[in-house]
């Protein structure tokens, strides 16, 4: 069976994670501490991080960004990027500002200063960060509220990668507490469609040692 290393509250292992799973491609699960830079795991991903997939086959294919293009030329049947050229285009635009944008502006300030930091042993919050992005936080709320407001879903009408990358940032955030969802309603309703998605269950069933979840992390009703 493939093999997908990652780490609970890696925004974008959790984003393979729900790809996987929406296109049933059955995999197994092993958490890689890319702060003990094993070796082993160096051979099979230099820049050691996660997520890093292994087919049976033996085929490595680390980085999100490469594992979703990867997925979507192996499995085409599949596909999560849409059907014209425009559509997959506002896809890769939609998914490329969350593990982007969104990525330096809310997780790294807020996932980053303090659960990584706590990890890596690097000391207290820094509070600028964290204000930044709580602030950052709401902005961003306030988009995807707009999108899903004019849209079905973030990037058009049907269900696409973007709302997986989306899904990969903002379940991370909420499993740790730091989402205000009164914000945006859209955007809660939004995301309360993708956790009631089959894909999502095994996520909302993830445990972090030292991080209780709030009780609405895997209430599918919200």
């Amino acid at each position: 069976m493939r093999l997908l290393y990652h780490l609970p509250l890696s925004p974008y292992s959790r984003k393979i994670r729900l790809v996987l799973a929406e296109r049933r491609l059955p995999f197994e699960l092993k958490v890689e501490r890319v702060w003990e830079r094993r070796p082993e795991y160096l051979q099979l991903n230099p820049a050691g991080t996660v997520p890093t997939l292994v087919e049976e086959s033996g085929l490595v294919i680390p980085d999100s960004g490469v594992i979703c293009e990867y997925l979507e030329e192996a499995y085409p049947d599949s596909s999560l990027l849409g059907r014209t050229l425009a559509e997959r285009v506002e896809v890769r635009r939609i998914a490329a500002w969350f593990d982007g944008q969104f990525a330096n502006d809310v997780t790294r300030n807020l996932l980053g200063e303090k659960h990584m930091k706590r990890l890596l042993g690097r000391g207290h919050p820094d509070a600028n960060a964290l204000r930044a992005g709580y602030a950052n936080l709401k902005l961003h709320l306030e988009t995807i509220g707009w999108l899903a407001e004019t849209r079905k879903w973030l990037a058009g009408n049907q269900l696409s990668l973007a709302d997986f990358a989306a899904a990969g940032h903002l379940s991370a955030l909420d499993f740790t507490g730091e989402i205000d969802w009164s914000v945006s309603e859209a955007a809660r309703e939004w995301y309360a469609r993708m956790k009631s998605r089959p894909c999502f269950r095994p996520l909302l069933m993830d445990r972090v040692a030292g991080v209780d979840p709030p009780p609405h992390y895997a209430d599918l009703d919200f």
